[in-house]
């Protein structure tokens, strides 16, 4: 019971600092639009400057909320899939469900996602909070990188779009065999909690060992006590990582604001230079993988095969709003792993598709 109080402090800071941010952030831009709105009344034929200034603050905005509002719904069935985890997920049952085997582990992690639909933005809170009840390394980071696109949802989305071609079965296939292979590697690292942040590492074994009743008192609790607590888990998560989705949202805005679509594509030339361009562009739109499909189906009159893999392969697995969060669960030094191994392979993977594949 001595957790609850200093739980009760952390939900309390937090919805503190949310309620000074959001005000502030809410007041800056109506006064920011308040002001271009009068010096266009005040001048008549306002400048050039001031009118492509009000066209990149509304690009901005439309961007950052159509990211939001994209990304939200999935990170609150993230956090609540976090919450049943944490209220109902025995460690002891887990460890025995999971293979001893680590590649054995990290295959059945990348398959996990086909019992967990969630996207790149609810995986991670979810991931945390397995990692706390004992998942072993090689299969989190399995079923981080590729529950994005091994679940019901993209899989569905991604069929309605290409059908069942070699775009369809591509992504499968390249997003399975690249996150069980991360995972594989993630696995010879023999302390995992010199990877994770202290937030995401078991909770103390001698503590737990000396306190085995807590486990029993909470099997035995009222089913309604028990949705309460786990309703309470996944507001305090949705709110923690609400916040790195809100910074990750209005980086990738700014991005695409200021860096123009056209740009890119006009150097998307060649190989290797298309697959470079379409990661870069997938990791800039940030676009949540339950709808990326529709969106890499226009590129396909201009585009080679292996380029929208590497948009749909790599997109899902890291952006930016991903690579936020993930530093709430790893370490910054196993977050640059994270980014660069499926970046390698999946250049790998897609430039020998355009080069061998005559795609």
């Amino acid at each position: 019971m001595a957790v609850r109080p200093l739980e009760n402090r952390q939900r309390a800071g937090l919805r503190q600092q949310i309620n000074h941010a959001l005000p502030a952030a809410v007041i800056g831009i109506i006064l920011i639009l308040a002001v271009l709105t009068w010096l266009t009344s005040v001048v008549g034929n306002p400048p050039l400057l001031l009118v492509d200034i009000a066209d990149r603050v509304s690009t901005f905005s439309a961007i950052f909320l159509g990211i939001f509002i994209e990304a939200a719904p999935y990170l609150l069935l993230g956090t609540l899939a976090s919450g049943l985890v944490e209220e109902f997920v025995d460690r002891d049952e887990l460890s025995r469900l999971l293979p001893k085997n680590k590649a054995a582990g990290a295959v059945v992690g990348g398959l996990m996602g086909l019992f967990f639909p969630v996207c790149e933005c609810g995986v991670v809170p979810l991931t945390r909070r397995l990692f706390r009840k004992g998942l072993p390394l090689s299969v989190g980071v399995s079923f981080l990188l590729a529950a994005p696109v091994l679940n019901p949802i993209v899989i569905a989305s991604t069929y309605s779009a290409f059908g069942p071609g070699v775009i369809f079965w591509g992504r499968l296939g390249l997003s399975l065999a690249i996150a069980v292979a991360t995972g594989i590697i993630f696995s010879m690292q023999s302390d995992a909690n010199s990877l994770l942040q202290p937030v995401s590492q078991i909770p103390d074994a001698a503590a737990c060992e000396l306190h085995p009743e807590p486990l029993k008192e909470t099997r035995r609790r009222p089913l309604g006590t028990r949705l309460r607590r786990v309703l309470v888990v996944a507001s305090d998560e949705f709110f923690e990582m609400g916040r790195y989705l809100i910074i990750g949202g209005i980086l990738a805005a700014l991005m695409q604001t200021l860096i123009p679509q056209s740009s890119l594509l006009s150097v998307g030339q060649g190989p290797l230079f298309s697959v470079l361009v379409m990661i870069l562009l997938a990791v800039v739109l940030s676009i949540c993988s339950t709808v990326d499909a529709f969106i890499a189906l226009a590129f396909t009159t201009t585009f080679s095969s292996g380029s929208i893999l590497a948009f749909l392969v790599f997109g899902p697995m890291v952006d930016i709003k991903s690579t936020i969060m993930f530093l709430q669960v790893f370490r910054k030094r196993t977050v640059v792993y994270l980014i660069l191994l499926p970046l390698m392979m999946t250049i790998l993977a897609t430039v020998a598709i355009n080069t061998f594949g005559g795609m």
